[in-house]
């Protein structure tokens, strides 16, 4: 018993930015792509979560691997290479990107505790923003990274959804393994931000940042290839984690959804329905699916909005030279926790434009999947520098990858202008 204690608190030592980067990108975001995109097209896009993998845990190992090696987030490094206008189109991506996902995120957040519970969507909306900031401005990095690993079990519900469905498993084998491609632009839409949401530009700043973090947590003083092999490690466990989450939840959306006839998910409430094999056998199914629905979305809600904001913050914060850091306190930080403060409520302003909430998180997943194709570009350029990253700069399976998904979001963003 006492070993498997020991190895258990080794494993949790283990996760660190790469995990909650991972369970961050199954945001609500994440969530309502993918269940829209199995009800609409059933299998047909289930190979994506397959295909995108390596394509994510190299341009997030770059990214982790920039930040730990320059001690600098990535708006710094573009700041001191590249041209100002560079910089500022970088970081207005980013806030645009990230402010829009905040946004559609705490709408997501309050049209699923209306399920379940009896309180005016904008009260709810109002009362997370609160929770929210008040947890990323007030509680310390090893307090609050500590409560972003444990959210990140919210995703547990897809998966255990799978396995109590009878599934075609040989058509799903199939589905995963052989890309199916339709040249439309309804297809195309989708599929882009299955992509977008999958390897999104608040990631890339946002872990970056946080190997800083962990390693002013931990006072290391220099990478070293110990250090390097457990980020690459916990980065590669965060994004296979997400992308079996994604699968599991195309796969959930495609068979209970798109089987039964259901092809537009248009509200929190057709969504959850994806949930009901998950308590079919209790008299209340409906309001329990619900109930897990709405945990679920509120969960990974708190886990993403505050990525999201804090991933725009380091980024101004770096181009401009503030203090930054979650592991400050406020006082010591107004430019930083202003920004956090700032983009989350202008993405709460958002939901009181008339816009449905499913709908923009599906809209924000696609605008990610556009934004991220010059970021990923400079990333590349930077990660293969010697000059920047020394020894630690990319090799060639790393650059194979970058590049590859550098092409891959560039050619699905054409494609779906193309259709249009």
């Amino acid at each position: 018993m006492a070993k498997f204690g020991h190895e258990t608190k080794k494993i949790l030592r283990t996760i660190g930015p790469g995990v909650i980067t991972g369970a961050a990108d199954d945001d609500p975001s994440g969530i309502a792509t993918y269940t829209q995109t199995g009800a609409q097209f059933g299998y047909g896009q289930l190979w994506t979560a397959f295909f995108t993998l390596p394509f994510m845990v190299a341009i997030q190992e770059a990214c982790a691997r920039i930040g730990a090696v320059t001690g600098k987030g990535i708006a710094a490094v573009i700041k001191e290479r590249y041209s100002r206008w560079v910089l500022y189109g970088t970081i207005t991506l980013v806030l645009i990107a990230n402010t829009i996902n905040i946004g559609a995120d705490l709408g997501a957040m309050g049209a699923a505790a209306h399920l379940v519970i009896p309180l005016n969507t904008t009260i709810l909306i109002l009362l997370f923003t609160a929770l929210i900031l008040a947890l990323e401005i007030f509680t310390s990095y090893r307090a609050y990274a500590r409560i972003l690993k444990w959210l990140v079990l919210a995703l547990l519900s897809y998966p255990i959804t799978v396995f109590l469905v009878h599934e075609p498993w040989g058509t799903l084998l199939r589905a995963t393994l052989i890309p199916h491609i339709e040249f439309s632009f309804a297809f195309l839409f989708i599929i882009t931000g299955v992509i977008g949401t999958t390897i999104s530009p608040y990631m890339f700043f946002w872990e970056a940042s946080e190997e800083i973090e962990e390693e002013r947590e931990k006072r290391i003083k220099k990478v070293t290839p110990v250090f390097m092999r457990r980020l690459r490690i916990d980065n590669f466990f965060g994004m296979l984690s997400s992308n079996i989450a994604t699968w599991c939840i195309i796969v959930v959306g495609a068979t209970v959804l798109n089987a039964h006839g259901i092809m537009n998910v248009g509200t929190a409430a057709d969504a959850a329905k994806a949930l009901l094999p998950l308590v079919d056998t209790f008299p209340n199914a409906g309001l329990l699916a619900q109930l897990i629905f709405a945990v679920g979305i509120i969960g990974l809600g708190l886990l993403a909005v505050p990525v999201l904001s804090a991933s725009a913050s380091y980024a101004l914060a770096e181009a401009f030279n503030w203090r930054e850091g979650l592991n400050l306190k406020f006082r010591r930080a107004h430019g930083f926790y202003g920004v956090i403060t700032i983009a989350t409520i202008i993405g709460l302003m958002i939901n009181f434009v008339g816009i449905d909430p499913i709908k923009a998180l599906v809209f924000t997943a696609v605008f990610n999947g556009v934004a991220a194709v010059p970021l990923i570009f400079i990333i590349a350029r930077i990660a293969r520098d010697p000059e920047i990253m020394g020894e630690y700069r990319s090799g060639w399976l790393s650059n194979i990858f970058v590049w590859g998904t550098f092409a891959l979001m560039a050619t699905s963003a054409i494609a779906m202008f193309a259709t249009l």
